[in-house]
């Protein structure tokens, strides 16, 4: 895996409600909005480190268990979706997934990262 910084940070958080997921953006931000939520899909724009980020977060994107979090940009404090699936695993104490590589050409886009008690390991996954 290359140790280049991603352009955006997408992670898989398993069985934690929407409300868990919102408090941990706001003790880790210093500012979260809500621009719109319709059904399950929030967008939400965050202060992290002095930068706005646009969020998106689509309940039940892999099934009923799974929540997208889709951190659109590249300036946040995580260089790669692994580094805040790590993170979040811990702070909700659950099971998060990211795909194992940047989307590059080639990659294999069933590979991911699993995360779950401080550990990370590479699996296959098809979340459709």
């Amino acid at each position: 895996m290359s140790e280049q910084r991603h352009p955006d940070i997408e992670v898989y958080i398993k069985n934690r409600p929407l409300d868990a997921i919102l408090d941990w953006l706001g003790e880790r931000c210093s500012d979260v909005r809500t621009l719109r939520s319709a059904g399950g899909t929030h967008a939400l724009e965050i202060r992290i480190d002095d930068c706005i980020v646009p969020v998106m977060i689509h309940e039940k994107a892999a099934g009923k268990a799974w929540i997208s979090v889709w951190f659109r940009s590249d300036r946040t404090p995580w260089p790669q979706d692994l580094d805040c699936a790590m993170e979040i695993a811990q702070a909700l104490e659950t099971q998060v997934r990211c795909i194992a590589s940047g989307w590059s050409e080639g990659d294999d886009p069933d590979e991911w990262w699993r995360v779950e008690h401080g550990e990370a390991e590479k699996i296959q996954w098809q979340t459709q």
